[in-house]
């Protein structure tokens, strides 16, 4: 069974947590970029955060070409 691009984000569990954890570090990045200065603590998890951002996007996008 073939499933197109957009019924791979229906149907995998694994996809949508993925896609929750991404949400979740765009909404705490936003919540640091509001911040006039950063602490290095906060510098060196808001470079985590986007590190791990790309790498959640490019496992949803393994996934959708998967089902495709």
């Amino acid at each position: 069974m073939t499933l197109n691009p957009g019924q791979v984000e229906q149907t995998s569990p694994n996809f949508e947590e993925l896609r929750t954890q991404h949400q979740d570090h765009e909404r705490r990045l936003e919540v640091l970029k509001q911040q006039a200065r950063l602490t290095p603590e906060e510098e060196m998890e808001e470079k985590r955060l986007k590190k791990l951002k790309l790498h959640l996007k490019d496992q949803m996008e393994r996934l959708r070409r998967a089902a495709s």
